[in-house]
């Protein structure tokens, strides 16, 4: 068994672990300490703000060429330390093994993808009468505070990192302290492709206090968040302050539309391999699934069947089908959101209690019969539980799912081509998937609308949110 590594500050290219107050990191399938996180000091956070700008100046003047090459080596040898990799976010976080193998390989695409674009920065030439010359460049935007949560710790900071590195930028990282291992592998491994000291950073600490610091700094042009709406929200208004640039990826609360004439085989089969990864906790996942009246009983006997054959336990076991919440605070949150779901009239099909055992597991929950006052149907469960009611029209159900002010991803399955040519526009979404819950990639813009968040990372897109254009006109 792979033993979980030490842990550390990592600033201007030293690890920094002695003298720091601490904070446990646990296993949630044991929920037992495995290990003390040191956590920044108010020094820390200025000498990394120090580095970040002196830095800046080093690697945005560094030829593209250049910067493509540590990324694409980045990208080769976290594919390379997979299996490390992988057992650590594991044994963090609590995903399943094979989960956390498929997270290193996007980890590693997104730096391949940033890559390619670090070499399609380009700007154009203007007409202009005959003596002059203007032309528009595209310019790293500078130094950028970038905050990671825990669900993806392996992807996350790979996002943080890959499109700003490509653009030019530095970036000082603070990822979430219930899986600092994680983002410390692939900061490993930016260095050891040969990233400059101090371009990236990672820092550890009470998040108020370090972004507040990180925020406030004029050093800091742009803040990148995947987070909460809540924390979102704060965050902006910090940012409001030195009119900061912002990239947010917040909360969302997916619908699934299944229509009457869905291959019900294929969408039950997506859509709950979809909501049960990650034990619910994806940003993503479907949660408010619409049923057509005329298949609703027959996709929630099929859906709950699935939920309940799953197997529940330690995500380091390769015949875990999911495992368990990345922390303890999320149990009471599903008992909550169950009960107050069961007191409006819903009907518990399956799940709805904890799983055995010492860690934060929770058995794959399906509520069928879900009225729109229950909580669970306006607030983002972020965990293993499948929301269930009905309609009767196209009109209904788009209605149903445009309703909540979130929109990060939504779902359909139909097999009228019709339909699924209405679906697209109609969704208020970021990213919409119809008869596929497949909606990331990293040459495809990941992002929302509404109160899910404005700018998006991977694809082109990615590197774009990290530049600048200006004009330069010369006589």
């Amino acid at each position: 068994m792979l033993s979980y590594p030490d842990l550390h500050l990592a600033i201007d290219g030293d690890h920094i672990r002695d003298g720091r107050e601490t904070l446990p990191v646990l296993n949630p399938a044991t929920g037992r300490e495995i290990a003390r996180l040191p956590i920044a000091t108010e020094a820390d956070v200025a000498r990394a703000l120090a580095t970040a700008e002196r830095a800046f100046r080093l690697w945005s003047a560094t030829p593209a060429e250049e910067r493509a090459a540590v990324l694409r080596r980045t990208g080769a040898l976290l594919r390379e330390r997979s299996a490390q990799i992988a057992a650590i976010a594991t044994m963090e976080q609590g995903k399943t093994i094979a989960e956390a193998t498929a997270e290193v390989a996007m980890a590693a695409a997104s730096f391949e993808w940033a890559a390619e674009e670090a070499r399609r920065i380009y700007g154009r030439m203007l007409v202009r009468p005959s003596g002059r010359r203007s032309i528009v460049t595209r310019e790293p935007v500078g130094p950028i505070a970038a905050f990671a949560p825990w669900n993806f710790p392996i992807d996350n900071p790979a996002r943080k990192f890959s499109a700003p590195l490509a653009a030019g930028c530095s970036v000082i990282l603070k990822p979430a302290e219930e899986s600092p291992a994680s983002a410390l592998a692939v900061l490993s491994a930016l260095a050891d492709a040969g990233l400059p000291a101090g371009v990236a950073q990672i820092l550890f600490g009470v998040p108020d206090r370090i972004s507040r610091q990180l925020i406030a700094s004029p050093v800091i042009r742009q803040v990148s968040l995947t987070g909460s709406v809540v924390v979102g929200k704060a965050l902006m208004r910090l940012a409001a302050d030195g009119m900061k640039r912002t990239t947010f990826e917040l909360g969302g609360h997916a619908p699934v539309l299944i229509f009457d004439d869905a291959d019900l085989d294929r969408a039950v089969t997506m859509t709950a391999t979809s909501k049960y990864r990650n034990a619910g906790q994806v940003c993503i996942s479907p949660t408010r699934f619409y049923v057509q009246a005329g298949v609703y009983d027959r996709f929630v006997d099929m859906f709950a069947q699935r939920a309940s054959a799953m197997v529940v336990g330690d995500g380091a076991d390769p015949a875990t089908n999911m495992g368990p919440m990345a922390n303890a605070r999320r149990l009471p949150a599903m008992e909550r959101l169950i009960d107050d779901a069961m007191r409006h009239g819903a009907r518990l099909v399956t799940g709805g209690v904890r799983g055995n055992g010492e860690g934060f597991f929770w058995r794959p929950t399906v509520l069928a019969d879900v009225p729109r006052g229950a909580a669970i149907m306006n607030e983002e469960p972020f965990g293993p539980i499948a929301a269930m009611a009905r309609f009767e029209s196209f009109d209904e159900a788009i209605t149903e799912a445009n309703r909540l002010p979130y929109g990060l991803a939504a779902y359909a399955f139909t097999q009228s081509a019709d339909r699924a040519l209405a679906l697209g526009p109609a969704l208020e979404a970021g990213m919409v998937g119809i008869n596929t819950t497949m909606v990331a990639g990293a040459d495809s813009p990941f992002g929302g609308v509404k109160e899910s968040g404005h700018g998006s990372e991977e694809g082109p897109e990615g590197v774009e949110s990290c530049l600048i254009t200006k004009a330069i006109h010369q006589g």
